[in-house]
């Protein structure tokens, strides 16, 4: 028996569409939109384009979809893209690029997962961005060489260039250093296609006079580089990551001729004081970055100080290995008057260099100490009591209480922003008290009754676990484990490890429990 609905079921259902229409989409409101006129139509071009400069990326694009001017104006002064690089981008390239004709950085990434595009689609890139300064590739793993030749060879304007995680080796990297005669910047990390190279099939090419700048992380045979620092004539900025080889002759060679260089940063490199000893003939060096170089030691340090006495930034990691401390820093305190900023981290200062560092170093503005097992309330109240330029302050897993807190507060006139963390002897109404005592001073501070109310609550969490039967709650976000680990945490891959049980409860199956009761 079948059901059909009736002639007065039909018009209470029209009724109800045609008055849901009606209230979702007023005619009359939009009739009333379109007629009012276009203010907008006698704005110049550039000065819309200039608004647009102000957007960020989201409201860019919902813009240009407003009407056909503001998309070509969008389009013709975009400058910045970012696309992700799967191999299904050749097919879009045309359209892409005849849109955003004015592009000068792109950025092309793909994701470990996807296949990356290849020297086809990179040529026409090229072929429609002439005029393209900057570079940026990751993951592109089906890129070679021949790609990134004909890539250097249509884009010579290239200023910064740089690559991380693809596979073409020297020779596509050799290109771009022969072609590019305005490279200033050359980033370059994890790339697999240098374990057979010589060092000297890679040199600076007609970018050795442009150059100022070169990164390299985490290169196998980093050092097939060496003609490049060497040779680059006006080099202001050298960092190395995590390379592979003895690096102590090539930063002779480089020191030896004094281009001018700037800032240096060493990252657990096999350095030792002959590289430093070298890099103290670097009379404009500003910044200096010694992380997990466990080589090197106060006598490096002392000649650094003493013939580069424009340091500015001083950063060091000692790993707890006890080579760097009083003598180095004293040295650094005897000689660089113009210290602004200071980072020591596993690093143990006592009274006597924190007290030289004070009265010698009066532009001194900015302090950090992570991990040093001798720096207490006596070095606090030293800092408090002689650094009247100080401006922020950052303490982490040092013995200091609140004696030096209190010390801290009555010292330090300049004082902006203060960063305490884990530092056991620090108790919580003593943060309170400092941000009463100083109300224009910035406070971050993690006590320890936070930590061990924190505890607390996860032990009565726990033990209702154990009580009843729960299934085992994972973390919504798990991020796989990195191996290189961070400069500033060098437990994160065992960390990182422990998290993925860090949600788990380990509970007693109910059959079990039900056999030992019987």
């Amino acid at each position: 028996m079948g059901q059909s609905t009736s002639a007065a079921g039909n018009s209470i259902l029209n009724r109800r569409r045609s008055k849901s229409f009606t209230l979702k989409f007023p005619i009359e409101s939009i009739e009333s939109e379109i007629s009012q006129p276009d203010y907008t139509s006698s704005l110049p071009d550039e000065c819309l384009a200039l608004v647009f400069q102000f957007l960020n990326s989201g409201n860019r694009k919902r813009c240009a979809l407003v009407c056909r001017r503001w998309m070509i104006v969008e389009g013709q002064n975009r400058y910045r893209l970012s696309l992700h690089a799967r191999s299904d981008l050749i097919t879009s390239i045309p359209s892409l690029f005849s849109r955003f004709d004015s592009v000068t950085k792109l950025s092309l990434k793909c994701d470990r997962r996807s296949v990356s595009i290849g020297d086809e689609a990179l040529v026409k890139i090229s072929l429609r961005c002439r005029n393209l300064k900057r570079l940026k590739l990751r993951a592109c793993r089906e890129l070679t060489d021949v790609g990134m030749a004909a890539f250097a060879e249509n884009c010579k304007d290239l200023k910064i260039f740089s690559c991380g995680s693809c596979d073409f080796g020297a020779k596509g990297v050799k290109a771009v250093l022969d072609h590019c005669s305005n490279l200033e910047e050359l980033s370059i990390k994890r790339l697999r296609g240098f374990t057979d190279i010589a060092p000297e099939m890679i040199g600076p090419g007609v970018a050795a006079s442009s150059l100022k700048s070169i990164c390299l992380k985490e290169l196998y045979n980093g050092q097939c580089f060496g003609p490049v620092i060497v040779g680059a004539k006006n080099l202001k900025s050298l960092k190395l990551f995590r390379c592979s080889g003895d690096w102590d002759l090539l930063l002779q060679e480089m020191a030896g001729k004094d281009h001018g260089v700037v800032e240096i940063h060493l990252e657990r490199m096999q350095v030792s004081d002959v590289a430093l000893s070298a890099i103290s003939y670097c009379s404009s060096l500003e910044s200096l970055h010694l992380v997990k170089t466990p080589e090197c030691t106060n006598f490096g340090l002392a000649a650094i100080a003493e013939k580069c006495k424009r340091l500015r930034k001083l950063h060091i990691d000692g790993w707890k290995a006890n080579l760097i401390g009083d003598e180095g820093l004293v040295a650094v305190a005897k000689f660089c008057s113009q210290l602004q900023e200071l980072v020591l981290i596993g690093v143990n200062p006592t009274t006597l260099s924190l007290g030289m560092l004070a009265a010698k170093c009066l532009n001194l503005e900015r302090l950090a100490l992570c991990g040093c097992d001798t720096f207490g309330d006596p070095e606090l109240s030293c800092i408090a009591a002689k650094c009247p330029a100080l401006r922020k302050l950052c303490i982490k897993n040092c013995p200091i209480s609140d004696v030096g807190i209190e010390n801290l507060a009555n010292g330090c006139p300049g004082l902006t922003k203060v960063k305490i963390k884990k530092c056991k002897g620090v108790l919580g109404g003593c943060a309170d008290w400092l941000r009463t005592v100083r109300p224009m001073l910035s406070v971050n501070a993690d006590t320890m009754e936070q930590e061990h109310e924190e505890a607390a609550s996860n032990d009565v969490v726990g033990g209702s676990q154990e009580n009843g039967i729960e299934f085992p709650q994972l973390n919504s976000q798990i991020m796989a484990p990195s191996i290189a680990s961070s400069s500033r945490n060098r437990s994160g891959y065992f960390k990182s490890g422990i998290g993925l049980f860090s949600g788990m409860s380990l509970v007693p199956c109910t059959s079990r429990q039900r056999r030992a009761s019987r």
